[in-house]
């Protein structure tokens, strides 16, 4: 979720004075360079849509008034704006100074900010062959700008001047944060490398932008090649009839009429696997997810070679002893074996859960009177079998209490309300780019706050998994409020059929959305430090913190209600939820420590020698070393079809994901031992963290809001992972390995 300081993903503008507050007419205008020699820069005149703020409510996208053709021209024109706006900060005759250099810089590039912001959206939300092409035409060209931005050796002397003169400043903390992360980010992207290194990495750089748009749209490609389709609706017993309705439309909607179509995950396990009670189904469904993206036109084999070859020598030319090294510069965790042995430490202990998991479930199985040995398309399904029995528990019951709507409105929203006096109001009047599109006014007091959109159902056009993203940053300086938008990936429902949602689509909605009030409190002066700009494994804990809010029972109340009758979801039910929530971690948690250990084997390569060139053989290999079953409980995303480290910035990341989980669960006993969910404490919330960006150290923000560093005991207890009275729950010896 974190941006490069003066380009972004989602939406980036430029750096500030801590001082003022810029009037909105003005932020067109080249940056003022108040010093003793006149200095006027010629800056060529943008002609796009983006050349001014929308005149839309809070500058929302006026997405139609574009045409998809339009796009590659706004955005290379955007990019020769930016590049004209670097070079007369460079090339200024005056002194460097904070505001003339640094606070220039902040206010430079926000006609790309504008355009890329939008556009980058479409491309993970609504793509086509046009947007498709023009992402890959514009990718190598957004990495030149990069580039040219980081290695232009006038810019950075004058960067280097302001830096060095630090001591003999005054500065607020936020100016400091903002030219100490500057300063380093402008190194790590090579401003000491001699010529002949930076030329390569120029060529690199750009090679690697190319390489991440072509390998994103593969894997969309592999994710709806890979669905499958049934001709006997008697093979998709187990499914509901809302389910196997959905599944005759999209075969229709495919062409073919009469069969049933089954769409395989973002992830590599697949839903519907805990409910077919066909194991042939289960297989071909099971095998049409984690064989995706190894053959074909869809194949991305060869590209992620290409990547780690390119990334390696990437780190060789930094003098660094992997790509890991160079990657995690400005992390929370910023050494890769403290990552590696963060995880690895529990391997041991989820193995043994993994082989008494594994001889429960063959057990069930032979309950059933079957004689097959447990295979990784059988274990979700005998899993949700014995979490029936055991707790009572039933998913495609639970789904009849999440109405989509509901749970937004009456759950994320109240949530918010009480936590933070934020209130909603549904606009029509803001043109989206998709249908399935809500956008809401954001107030917080009364006050206008932010603008939020919501994207909630899958469909071929959009990318899997779930994210939020700005079209506006936050900025004191550019006298801008945010702009934000959650997507997710929730099965459509069927005709005249309620939109339904799983618990995880639940827990991930409230994620979401905390994302999203990352973006939604943001306070600070420059946009570059400002809401989720922040490290990878800091911007996940906001979002994983208030998943807690789901199953808060007061929450639940208002917005878990039967789709049919209205009736409040049972509080034995809830019950239920909770006691499973510690089912199955030897695959719910194993499936990502997996993951997060096989990133860190793919960046953790000696870049002095030749990367792999057998991807799949040394992905092979990796699980091996790993130690966890792997056979039964594969990776949440193997190689071919891991978005998050070849082409979503996770690369030697991943493991945020439960570094960050740690933090939240560490904070949020915090809050049930404070008085829970109180506006008092929504305030202390973001006067610690959720309102504070990147102008504190993460350690500190940490230590402010709960006193203390972070423990990892709360986890272990979320987990099941310290011994309990459930032979299949609890991890022997966990405690005593972590």
């Amino acid at each position: 979720m974190r941006k490069s300081k003066l380009l972004a993903t989602t939406m980036i503008a430029a750096l500030a004075s801590a001082c003022t507050t810029m009037e909105e007419g003005s932020m067109n205008t080249p940056a003022a360079l108040p010093d003793t020699a006149e200095y006027n820069p010629d800056i060529p005149e943008a002609t796009s849509i983006f050349a001014e703020l929308s005149p839309l409510y809070m500058h929302a996208p006026q997405f139609d008034q574009i045409e998809d053709s339009e796009w590659q021209g706004i955005i290379e024109e955007a990019i020769a704006i930016q590049l004209a706006e670097i070079e007369a900060i460079a090339e200024n005759p005056n002194p460097p100074t904070f505001d003339n250099t640094l606070v220039a810089m902040e206010r430079s590039g926000q006609v790309f900010s504008r355009a890329y912001g939008a556009f980058s959206q479409i491309v993970s939300a609504n793509i086509n062959d046009t947007i498709a092409m023009t992402d890959e035409e514009l990718a190598p060209q957004v990495a030149a700008m990069t580039d040219s931005i980081y290695l232009n050796p006038q810019l950075f002397a004058r960067v280097k001047a302001v830096y060095d003169n630090r001591a003999a400043m005054s500065m607020t903390p936020e100016d400091a944060m903002l030219l100490e992360t500057t300063y380093d980010e402008f190194v790590h992207r090579g401003a000491l490398l001699g010529d002949n290194a930076q030329t390569e990495l120029r060529q690199i750089n750009e090679r690697l932008s190319s390489l991440s748009s072509q390998i994103s749209q593969r894997i969309t490609t592999g994710q709806n090649n890979a669905s499958i389709f049934v001709d006997d609706r008697a093979m998709l017993s187990g499914l509901s009839e809302g389910q196997i309705a959905s599944a005759a439309a999209a075969a229709a909607e495919a062409g073919r009429d009469g069969e049933f179509m089954l769409n395989v995950s973002n992830t590599t396990g697949v839903p519907q696997l805990a409910q077919l009670d066909n194991r042939d189904v289960r297989e071909m469904l099971y095998k049409a997810s984690i064989n995706r993206n190894q053959s074909g036109e869809a194949s991305t084999l060869p590209l992620i070679q290409e990547v780690v070859a390119l990334r390696n020598r990437r780190a060789q030319l930094f003098g660094e002893p992997s790509h890991a090294n160079w990657q995690m510069y400005d992390r929370m965790v910023s050494d890769p074996a403290a990552a590696i042995g963060f995880m690895s430490d529990m391997v041991p202990a989820l193995r043994a859960t993994q082989e008494r998991e594994a001889a429960v479930l063959q057990a069930r199985i032979e309950e059933d009177g079957h004689d097959f040995t447990l295979a990784p398309w059988d274990w979700q399904y005998y899993a949700s079998k014995v979490r029936a029995e055991r707790y009572a528990l039933d998913n495609e019951e639970i789904k009849q209490y999440f109405v989509v709507e509901n749970v937004l409105e009456d759950g994320v929203f109240y949530m918010a309300e009480q936590l933070y006096g934020l209130t909603f109001e549904e606009r029509t009047d803001i043109p989206t780019y998709h249908p399935d599109v809500k956008v809401y006014t954001v107030f917080h007091d009364g006050e206008e706050q932010a603008l939020f959109y919501f994207d909630p159902f899958q469909r071929e056009s959009k990318r899997g998994g779930a994210w939020m993203s700005n079209f506006i940053e936050q900025s004191h300086l550019l006298g801008l409020k945010p702009v934000v938008t959650n997507t997710q990936n929730i099965a459509p429902p069927a005709a005249g059929q309620p939109a339904l949602a799983t618990w995880d689509d639940v827990t991930t909605m409230f994620h979401e959305f905390g994302h999203a009030l990352h973006g939604i409190f943001a306070d600070q002066q420059y946009p570059s430090l400002s809401g989720t700009n922040t490290a990878r494994d800091w911007v996940e804990f906001p979002s994983q913190f208030h998943e807690n809010f789901a199953a808060v029972p007061e929450v639940l109340q208002r917005y878990a209600r039967h789709n049919e009758t209205g009736e409040v979801i049972p509080m034995e039910l809830v019950e239920a939820i909770d006691r499973a929530s510690k089912f199955n971690q030897g695959h719910s948690f194993g499936e990502i420590i997996a993951a997060s250990l096989l990133d860190m084997e793919w960046h953790s390569l000696d870049p002095s020698q030749p990367a792999p060139t057998d991807v799949m053989a040394f992905e092979a290999e990796a699980l091996e070393r790993i130690g966890l079953r792997s056979d039964l409980v594969p990776p949440r995303y193997r190689t071919p079809y891991y978005r998050h480290i070849f082409e979503h910035g996770y690369d030697a990341g991943y493991y945020a994901y439960t570094w960050t989980e740690m933090l939240h669960h560490d904070a949020y006993s915090y809050v049930a031992a404070n008085g829970g969910m109180t506006r008092e404490m929504g305030d202390h919330i973001v006067n610690t963290f959720l309102g504070q960006g990147h102008s504190k150290t993460y350690e500190q923000m940490f230590r402010d809001f709960t006193g203390r560093d972070p423990r990892v005991e709360p986890l272990l207890e979320a987990r099941g992972l310290i011994p309990e009275d459930d032979d299949v729950t609890g991890v022997d010896g966990a405690e005593g390995e972590i």
